[in-house]
């Protein structure tokens, strides 16, 4: 870790929720600002660490942003709450982009980024709920957070609580049979408090998704397993706050389909897979940075 890299993580604001007087416009330009400060913070990180998969950070972190920016009920100092929302990111490659997303919203220090897998530090390449503060869940092995996730909702149910599950998966990831299972189960016991949110970029380790394993209609087979399935541009901030803080569908999961871009909205990144877990060179990094800082 440099002093380098420390400084420039020490220059991310921690965004503050906006109050309930705010406007819906003021809420959507502050979570689109929240987002891009959180890719030049993922950008660093992993230019620095050498490692990453910044293609799909990128495709997440506007869902993340909203998430975390306006819809979790949860904070800080609430981390321990038992009836704090859940947040499970089944994804778990993109690690980077829930760090850089917590430090943001004042979960982690934002110093702390710079140690992103360094020796002994808590910033794994997978996320780790033993480490740090906000993690749900250790996650990785793909197919693994949503059965997790089902498991938070159903616990809920059983406390009567209306504290609400929220997991992100990859669209690759639905390859694993593990998530239809839990998506039975879940409609099985009416969990109308868990929402799944697939980041449908497209693309995987590779190559499309098309061409591994398609999942079209993913619609389709999303509601015929008994979920209320909803489809909205995951990288429009207005959409995804609508979407995610309505109200759930009565006895049904909801099943959010984000349509976004892998490595959104960089131009020479943008639907390559080669951004899967690519590290940007030095001219690639200023590049995406000047990129950044003219939205």
């Amino acid at each position: 870790m440099t002093d380098l890299a420390v400084h420039e993580h020490i220059g991310l604001p921690v965004f503050e929720r906006l109050g309930p007087h705010a406007s819906r416009a003021e809420q959507v330009a502050h979570l689109a600002e929240a987002a891009r400060q959180i890719r030049v913070q993922d950008l660093k990180l992993v230019h620095h660490a050498g490692a990453g998969h910044i293609g799909g950070d990128f495709s997440a972190i506007d869902i993340l942003a909203t998430l975390y920016g306006a819809v979790l009920d949860i904070s800080p100092d609430r981390v321990g709450d038992p009836e704090r929302d859940r947040f499970i990111l089944s994804k778990g490659h993109v690690a980077g982009a829930l760090y850089t997303t917590l430090a943001a919203f004042g979960f982690l220090p934002a110093a702390e980024l710079a140690t992103f897998l360094r020796p002994l530090s808590a910033l794994n390449g997978h996320p780790n709920r033993t480490k740090v503060a906000g993690v749900e869940a250790s996650t990785g092995p793909l197919g693994h957070g949503l059965p997790v996730a089902v498991g938070h909702a159903l616990s809920a149910k059983l406390d009567g609580s209306p504290r609400r599950t929220y997991v992100l998966t990859g669209d690759g990831e639905l390859q694993e049979g593990s998530n239809w299972e839990a998506m039975m189960a879940a409609a099985q016991h009416r969990l109308d408090r868990l929402t799944v949110i697939v980041d449908r970029n497209r693309l995987q380790q590779g190559a499309t998704v098309k061409e591994t394993n398609d999942l079209d209609p993913l619609r389709d087979k999303a509601a015929a397993f008994g979920l209320a399935v909803t489809e909205v541009d995951g990288h429009d901030h207005g959409e995804l706050l609508d979407v995610l803080s309505a109200a759930p569908s009565p006895g049904k999961p909801s099943f959010v389909i984000a349509h976004t871009h892998k490595g959104h909205p960089i131009s020479f990144m943008s639907d390559d897979v080669a951004w899967h877990h690519k590290v940007p060179d030095e001219a690639e990094y200023h590049q995406a940075l000047t990129e950044l800082e003219k939205r």
